[in-house]
């Protein structure tokens, strides 16, 4: 059935749906003001997702951090506006040509087997982290080698200057483990980190709670702000809302249909725009999909999308329409192209038969299991401007890894707004794990060089860019929707959908 009008379609869609949730660009620590205050008791945190091993090469960014920042010290911290500032590295200097980033490190720190922390183990690490090949192992791909200069002393050899190597020391490359429990089969479910806390692996159970105790040795008390971190993986959102409202656990993630039970509970809350969510039209060059080829086919996909609809039905308003890639906060952000592709069928109808089909044409759409009404949105919009699309229905397990295998044209999924750099390694550039049939052309090379050099002017050319060439058809910015109870403050963390550990802290 197609529901035409803007009033029938809104009434479709609030029947339900399933919202994605974001995965930050990088996690990060807060030490600032985060660091005075009271300190003591137990901070519970329900989260969406579980840790399958705490090796630190296995570590993901977004919701993962929370479980690895308790066991693991970062070389160098990200505070809640994104600043970096010296963790494990107090501090760090690249030469001329940018390729060789020299770290100047603690001399105090010692990991729980009595391990000390130098410069050996900054290279055991990073090694480790580049040959596990784990899910953030891109980040270390500009890295060549690592090379100790003494004890203290360490120096990262880039293979090309890449802006974005000290946000990734504030991540999961980052993350420093004893180079006594690397490669071994114990640290999959015992990490022997330096951080502030230590895994009680007898309160833990796994797939269930996994709970913190204080590192008595640790090098700075003031990042201990609870005598106790529990943390809960719950991946039903109803899960999350009635332990948060009960009190079971203190912080958690909810979505736009269950926000208003904690508005109705008194709970605070923080909303963190992170991910946009669309369309990836991954063959710009129409080689599967040969009407994909044609600009005004994918700028008449963009038209044909109704954003509004779609944010006001699927997510009650919680986030802002755009028909950008990039984030607010980043340098590569422009304004006016959030309303670039107003909702128009009829200019999409219009663009497809100057393209030569005006008659549309057909589309596999690979969906999530999962999102039965997103994906019945997205087919109707694209009917209603004479695109046939025909679902391919991927199990919601499997979902994001076949959509990236190259199998597919097109594409509905969720993406962090990170910084230029980590946006074009991420989904952009040729290389990108998230453009699987690395499309590139000639004007978008040079900007990314320009980009990879530091250029914000050229960052934002190249959004303009991508955006007129319609590479995406993005819908919105999502608000991540995150409640706390009062018996703790929480500080947002910039382009993370979760607060980092460092940003909770007791009220009493």
């Amino acid at each position: 059935m197609k529901l035409r009008s803007r009033a029938a379609f809104a009434a479709m869609l609030t029947t339900g749906a399933l919202v994605l949730t974001g995965c930050g660009a990088s996690g990060g620590a807060a030490t600032g003001d985060n660091t005075a205050g009271p300190t003591g008791g137990t901070l519970s945190i329900g989260s969406l997702v579980d840790v399958t091993s705490f090796d630190p090469a296995a570590s993901h960014v977004g919701h993962y951090m929370q479980y690895y920042q308790p066991v693991y010290d970062t070389l160098i911290m990200r505070e809640p506006n994104g600043d970096l500032t010296p963790m494990l590295a107090t501090d760090w200097e690249y030469d001329e040509t940018e390729t060789e980033l020299t770290l100047n490190l603690r001399d105090d720190v010692t990991f729980t087997d009595g391990e000390k922390f130098d410069a050996e183990a900054v290279k055991a690490n990073i090694d480790h982290f580049k040959v596990a090949n784990g899910p953030q192992a891109s980040t270390a791909a500009s890295i060549e080698a690592v090379r100790v200069v003494d004890e203290d002393t360490a120096v990262i050899e880039l293979s090309q200057p890449d802006p974005a190597i000290l946000l990734y020391m504030a991540a999961s490359a980052g993350f420093m483990a004893s180079p006594a429990a690397l490669d071994t089969e114990g640290i999959i479910g015992t990490p022997v980190g330096s951080g502030p806390y230590i895994l009680d692996t007898e309160s833990t159970i796994a797939g269930a709670t996994y709970t913190y105790a204080k590192n008595p040795d640790y090098w700075n008390p003031d990042l201990q702000k609870f005598d106790e971190i529990v943390i809960k993986p719950m991946q039903d959102v109803t899960a999350r809302v009635n332990a948060l409202v009960s009190g079971q656990v203190n912080a958690a993630l909810l979505d736009a249909k269950t926000a208003p039970q904690g508005t109705g509970a008194g709970l605070n809350e923080i909303t963190n725009p992170v991910d946009w969510q669309g369309l990836f039209l991954f063959d710009r060059g129409g080689v599967q999909a040969k009407p994909l080829g044609d600009v005004r086919v994918r700028q008449a996909i963009n038209y044909a999308i109704d954003r509004q609809s779609l944010l006001d039905s699927l997510l009650l308003g919680n986030g802002e329409i755009t028909s950008q890639v990039t984030g607010t906060s980043s340098a590569g952000y422009v304004k006016k192209l959030d309303e670039r592709y107003d909702f128009d069928p009829k200019k999409a109808k219009s663009l497809l038969a100057a393209a030569g089909y005006p008659d549309g044409f057909d589309l596999t759409l690979p969906v999530n299991s999962a999102d039965t009404i997103i994906n019945a949105a997205i087919v109707q919009q694209l009917a209603d401007v004479g695109i046939n699309a025909t679902q391919v229905v991927i199990p919601s397990t499997d979902y994001r890894n076949e959509i990236f295998t190259g199998k597919y044209s097109i594409g509905y999924y969720g993406i962090f707004q990170g910084d230029p750099w980590v946006a074009v390694n991420h989904h952009i550039g040729p290389n990108a794990a998230f453009n699987p049939l690395k499309y590139t052309d000639e004007k978008s090379a040079a900007l990314i060089e320009k980009i990879q050099a530091g250029d914000d002017d050229a960052a934002k050319e190249f959004t303009e860019y991508i955006t007129e060439e319609a590479w995406f058809a993005p819908f919105y910015r999502v608000n991540q929707l995150y409640f706390f109870d009062k018996t703790v403050t929480v500080e947002n963390q910039l382009q993370q959908a979760v607060p980092s550990i460092y940003n909770y802290a007791p009220t009493k």
